[in-house]
């Protein structure tokens, strides 16, 4: 097998939720970005099953442009939506603005 080296990571922050102020070191991809997403698995001290607490990536500097942004993680209570391809030739998901049954309204002339 060949060597691949050291393994990169960053010093990344962590903002809201338990890990409040908190840095870490987070492995980057061959991008050099840290995930999207940082699951933290925290055990039950009950024996039940661990608690799982979510943040999501965000720039550090919202103001930089986003190819030389540096991140951090802010936490994410509700979780991370399940993601679904984007076929052309899916359904839109339906939102709040939809008709209920994806019935035309009024507004549909």
């Amino acid at each position: 097998m060949s060597d691949t080296g050291a393994v990169k990571s960053e010093e990344t922050p962590f903002e809201g939720g338990p890990m409040d102020g908190r840095v870490l070191p987070v492995l980057v991809g061959m991008t050099g970005h840290p995930p999207k997403t940082y699951r933290i698995p925290v055990p039950d001290p009950a024996g039940g099953p661990p608690t799982v607490l979510v943040y999501r990536r965000v720039p550090r500097d919202p103001g930089r442009r986003a190819g030389f942004a540096r991140w951090k993680y802010s936490y994410a209570p509700e979780g991370v939506p399940r993601a679904r391809p984007r076929w052309p030739w899916s359904k839109p998901a339906a939102g709040p603005e939809a008709t209920p049954g994806g019935k035309p309204d009024d507004a549909d002339g």
